[in-house]
């Protein structure tokens, strides 16, 4: 059987982007690289990695699409469950996150926020379905 156990983000800067979920989402790091070009931390039982932009491109020779502020973001999203949004947008604020759309409750009663990280990956803050 295959499992899925983790996602890798390309960043610019390994320690300041998982500072940010650190402080943004209460996440614990679990280790970073003495050259600073890969770290996890510990989310639950799906890991969030973060690669250096230059530790990506060495390992895809023709390279790949950055993700930034600057653009739109990508067609795909992490999503983030927590009893409440609303603190957890105020906690991204304090942390220089972009909120993209404030928490709204959704017909099915579901509240959802979207927000974007400091390399602009786009993050569903959001309570549970059931």
């Amino acid at each position: 059987m295959i499992k899925y156990t983790y996602t890798i983000l390309y960043v610019e800067n390994v320690t300041k982007s998982i500072e940010f979920y650190e402080k943004s989402f209460g996440f614990s790091r679990k280790f970073v690289t003495k050259e600073n070009d890969y770290g996890e931390i510990i989310t639950g039982e799906t890991t969030i990695s973060f690669a250096s932009k230059n530790l990506a491109n060495s390992n895809l020779k023709n390279g790949f699409l950055e993700s930034d502020l600057k653009n739109k973001p990508f067609g795909i999203e992490l999503g983030f469950v927590t009893e409440n949004v609303a603190e957890t947008i105020e906690n991204v604020k304090n942390n220089d996150g972009i909120i993209i759309e404030e928490p709204k409750q959704k017909p099915w009663g579901q509240i959802v926020a979207y927000i974007r990280d400091l390399d602009g990956f786009l993050i569903e803050i959001c309570t549970s379905m059931g």
